[in-house]
């Protein structure tokens, strides 16, 4: 099973792209999460009437919270399926057979379910849409072939989104509340740190898994989102590391 968490306060006007998305899907063995921060706006009751017409579980919290974090780290400790995805509102899964793209994936590695040794991340590609869900490009930043925890020194490589972990795992990194906007950068980076040291693989799916809607929570707090991720990429990285880092990414931005 697959476990979607999908965070909101307030979304009433982007939910149903999202809802709708999940209930397409031609993968039925999903658990779906929704995670409101008490919305006063019609957010509950869209999600009130999906889950009426849903054939598989959805479960709605509604409350205050502390944040965007806060409320992930709620549905992250929620969640009972074998992998867990955050896909918000506004976002959407690329495809009708996104989660069985998932799904086939580990199992053409002949893993049996809940072995220890699956992998700990399925990952893949993010397409970048507009408001009315029109494709505009793919994101700029690409998956690897292989990825790993070095590879966020070159950026997040790796869309939240299109960014599924192993459930256990996941719930043993709570994202750090002292990030307002760059958290999942951190997350992701901790999460491939533990596969690392417990000798599991990060596979990627080639495909596209994930539709972005252009102008998230970190496109409009620009400036701010930089700062954390440059404390971020110090934690992780080290701070000659990233200083050096971040002269090359300004100088290859000039040569463009």
């Amino acid at each position: 099973m697959i476990t979607i968490i999908t965070v909101t306060y307030n979304a009433a006007s982007m939910l149903q792209r999202t809802l709708d998305s999940v209930s397409r899907q031609t993968y039925s063995s999903i658990e779906h999460l929704i995670i409101d921060g008490a919305s006063k706006d019609e957010t509950v009751a869209i999600a009130e009437a999906y889950k009426e017409k849903a054939a598989y579980e959805v479960i709605i919290q509604s409350e205050p919270d502390k944040g965007l974090y806060d409320a992930m780290n709620k549905g992250l400790h929620k969640a009972t399926g074998d992998y867990l995805v955050f896909l918000n509102a506004g976002d959407t899964l690329h495809a009708e057979d996104t989660l069985e793209t998932i799904v086939n994936k580990v199992e053409s590695l002949e893993f049996k379910v809940y072995s220890s040794k699956m992998p700990a991340v399925i990952y893949g590609d993010t397409a970048i849409v507009d408001t009315n869900g029109a494709f505009l490009h793919l994101r700029r930043h690409r998956p690897p072939e292989q990825l790993s925890w070095r590879s966020f020194k070159q950026g997040m490589l790796v869309c939240h989104q299109a960014f599924y972990v192993r459930t256990d795992i996941a719930q043993q990194n709570d994202y750090d509340l002292h990030y307002r906007h760059s958290a999942d950068v951190d997350w992701c980076i901790r999460v491939m740190k533990q596969a690392e040291e417990m000798g599991l693989s990060l596979v990627n799916t080639h495909a596209v898994l994930a539709d972005f809607m252009e102008g998230g929570n970190t496109t409009q707090h620009h400036r701010d989102s930089l700062k954390e991720r440059y404390q971020v990429m110090c934690r992780h990285y080290g701070r000659v590391q990233t200083f050096f880092l971040h002269i090359w990414f300004t100088i290859r931005s000039i040569m463009k």
